[in-house]
Formats: C-alpha cells, sequence, structure tokens
C-alpha cells in the first residue's frame, strides 16, 4: 500500500471512546518493547507516529491511527512487562478483550513477537485465545537484523514449531533496514476487503 497519509485519532479506554466502526481496523499487539511501534511507524513512513520508549509498559491505553483515509491502525497496550503495577495490568486484560472481542470491523491482529526470544506463555495465550474467538493473527519476528541470514532461518523455524504455525506463516521484519515491510503490507492487503467497483455508469460494454 501507498501510504499518502497517517495520523493520530484518539485514545480509547471503552467501547464507548472508540471512533466510529467505519473502516476495516488491523491491531498490533505483543509483550512490551517487542518493537510495536516501531513496526508501526516503519509501516507508514512515519518517524514519530507512535511515540517510542526505552520504558516498557508505557502505552496504557488502545491507540487508532488513521491510514489514507481508509483504514485504522490500531496500537494495544503491550503485555507482560512486570513492573507495570498490578491495578494496571488487571485493567489491561478486560480492556483488550473487549475490543478483540467486540470490534466489527477488526479484521487481524498483527502478532508481534522479537526473533531473539521464545514465544512465552503470555505469547501462546494470546495465539490461543485468537483463535477460540476466530480472529485471524498475523505473526511477526521484529529485530532480524539482529541476526545473520542463517541465524534469522533458525530462529524463524524455531517460533514457528513453538506457535505450531508454518515457517512460511511468519514474516521477518527490521525497522532499522526496512527488511519484512513489503510484506507486511502485502500480508495485511490480503485481510482487506476488495474496494468497491469503480462506477461504470455511462460506459460502453
Amino acid at each position: 500500500m501507498h501510504v499518502k497519509s497517517a495520523t493520530f485519532v484518539k485514545s480509547a479506554v471503552r467501547p464507548e471512546h472508540y471512533p466510529p466502526a467505519d473502516r476495516p481496523e488491523i491491531a498490533f499487539a505483543g509483550r512490551s518493547n517487542v518493537g510495536k511501534s516501531s513496526l508501526i511507524n516503519c509501516l507508514v513512513n512515519r518517524r514519530r507516529l507512535v511515540k517510542t520508549s526505552n520504558t516498557p509498559g508505557r502505552t496504557q491505553l488502545i491507540n487508532f491511527f488513521d491510514v489514507n483515509d481508509a483504514l485504522h491502525f490500531v496500537d494495544l497496550p503491550g503485555y507482560g512487562y512486570a513492573r507495570v503495577p498490578a491495578s494496571v495490568q488487571r485493567n489491561w486484560r478486560p480492556m483488550v478483550e473487549a475490543y478483540l472481542a467486540g470490534r466489527p470491523t477488526l479484521r487481524a491482529v498483527v502478532l508481534i513477537l522479537d526473533i531473539r526470544r521464545t514465544p512465552r506463555a503470555e505469547d501462546l495465550e494470546l495465539r490461543t485465545w485468537l483463535a477460540s474467538h476466530s480472529l485471524a493473527a498475523l505473526p511477526i519476528l521484529t529485530k532480524a537484523d539482529k541476526f545473520s541470514r542463517q541465524q534469522q532461518g533458525k530462529q524463524l523455524r524455531g517460533v514457528a514449531e513453538s506457535l505450531g504455525r508454518d515457517p512460511e506463516s511468519l514474516i521477518l521484519f527490521s525497522a532499522k533496514s526496512g527488511q519484512g515491510r513489503e510484506a507486511v503490507w502485502q500480508a495485511i492487503d490480503r485481510l482487506l476487503p476488495d474496494p468497491p467497483p469503480t462506477d461504470t455508469e455511462g460506459t460502453t460494454p
């Protein structure tokens, strides 16, 4: 997809705070500090659309971004960071599950994993939860630039085995080098509804 515009729409906690469900949405989920913000920024060619932070657990709201006035990217709070207060952690799960289970325009969830790490219990739990709710999951392995091509392949196969998926269904990505950007967009495009047909009124068959 050629990104012409990308803007922040609003932050939300409850469904009544969401923007109108008038366009398809792609949500992004992953552990804290997995590179979620950098992935979104790279996809839309904006350095600071989504604020990046070295402090895990900074994102505590559901953040909506408009892409090309046609699509919403939805940045979900990161999970699995022990230093986040317990009260905040307790609020995250119902907040995120309410969005994932009840948003009619949600097309898929980009499941972001650090290629350097074996999927943890929270990652596997999310994968299972998404499958149980018939939500498409698109696994992306970030920070691929940390490994050589040979190491990338080895890690890819190990993560795929942990997830119970074909290695070819996972995408290697690096915000630093841009590796995998086009592959991610191609995967997202396949999940979006077809555009309406062009008006051919008045044309000759």
